[in-house]
């Protein structure tokens, strides 16, 4: 039997199913189907109209259709004044969010696609006019809109694959889990991400791993140095595996020259500060790796830029390798 999916956008930018579209495959429709998965409608890729939806939702609900995998991109839109009727559902006359809970209470899995619906994310920033948030999370407190005990019918809460966007890998891998019975409670870490992603962190693979072993960092947006001193990264501290898993196969924010934002965890987008400025103490980032007591790390880099080759310091504040490293004979075998 198929696996069945739907996927509904609420109150967000599309950008998690652009990413899906981006998939490292020349045939999306044909790997989810060769794996077992079946895409019962998802707003960009389904030529299904309204009337067509709303019969596909009812159906989800009276059991006619199996509901394997409900999946909801964006965040929910809980005003004003909790009626949810900033965003309703055209043809039905009823909120998003109603559907939402109500096809939650049906489907074996409830998966929120990306940090909006998995914490409010974006759509929930600033002062939150519209009271966006996410589907059992509001930022990094439990609730949200089916509440902080919600268990779907396979006894698993929210499986929430945040990042803004997704990776689309992040998305089919999580799919392809479930369709064959292979993710368990034991997947998900505390805050309900897959940890076949959550247990890495963008700091893995960074291609500028030696200008931050080195503690010589970037000045400007165009130098190659570490970003992390001066320039807001926290690939350090953020839970994702993008420079392992690149993007197109090629890619991922630090090696486009941008910081990393730590996009997968609650709260990312209301920093308190500029993304691009790192925020310090005496001088001290106060974001450190997220397991190194803060006396390690002074020690550490006191240590790491009295012995910076001065081809790593130089190339560090160049938009390219100005000296590459020296071809000795090492005399190893």
């Amino acid at each position: 039997m198929a696996f069945n999916v739907l996927w509904l956008q609420s109150g967000g930018c599309g950008g998690c199913s652009m990413s899906l579209l981006c998939a490292n495959t020349p045939d999306l429709p044909n790997l989810l189907n060769t794996s077992g998965i079946q895409l019962l409608w998802h707003p960009a890729m389904s030529l299904d109209c309204n009337q067509e939806l709303l019969d596909l939702l009812e159906a989800c609900l009276s059991g006619r259709v199996q509901l394997d995998a409900l999946c909801i991109e964006g965040a929910i839109l809980r005003g004003p004044n909790g009626s949810g009727r900033f965003h309703v559902l055209s043809g039905t006359g009823k909120p998003m969010l109603e559907w939402v809970q109500r096809l939650s209470a049906v489907a074996d899995h409830v998966v929120a696609v990306g940090s909006c619906a998995a914490w409010g994310g974006i759509t929930a920033s600033g002062s939150n006019p519209s009271d966006a948030c996410g589907l059992q999370f509001e930022d990094e407190h439990k609730g949200g809109l089916l509440g902080a005990n919600f268990l779907s019918k396979s006894g698993l809460p929210v499986i929430n694959i945040a990042g803004c966007p997704t990776h689309p890998g992040w998305v089919l891998d999580t799919f392809m889990m479930l369709a064959a019975g292979l993710f368990g409670p034991e997947n998900l870490d505390a805050l309900g991400r897959p940890r076949f992603y959550a247990d890495q962190l963008v700091h893995h693979g960074c291609p500028r791993n030696e200008y931050y072993e080195y503690k010589a960092s970037a000045a400007k947006p165009t130098d190659l140095g570490c970003l992390m001193e001066n320039m807001g990264c926290t690939g350090t501290q953020a839970h994702a595996d993008c420079n392992i898993r690149l993007w197109n196969g090629d890619g991922s924010c630090i090696r486009g020259g941008f910081a990393c934002i730590n996009c997968t965890a609650p709260g990312f987008q209301s920093p308190g500060h500029p993304f691009h400025v790192t925020p310090k103490l005496a001088g001290i980032p106060i974001g450190l790796p997220t397991d190194m007591p803060k006396a390690w790390f002074v020690a550490l880099a006191s240590l790491s830029k009295s012995a910076t080759p001065k081809r790593v310091k130089i190339n560090s504040h160049s938009d390219h390798v100005v000296h590459p490293p020296v071809s000795r004979n090492t005399r190893l075998r």
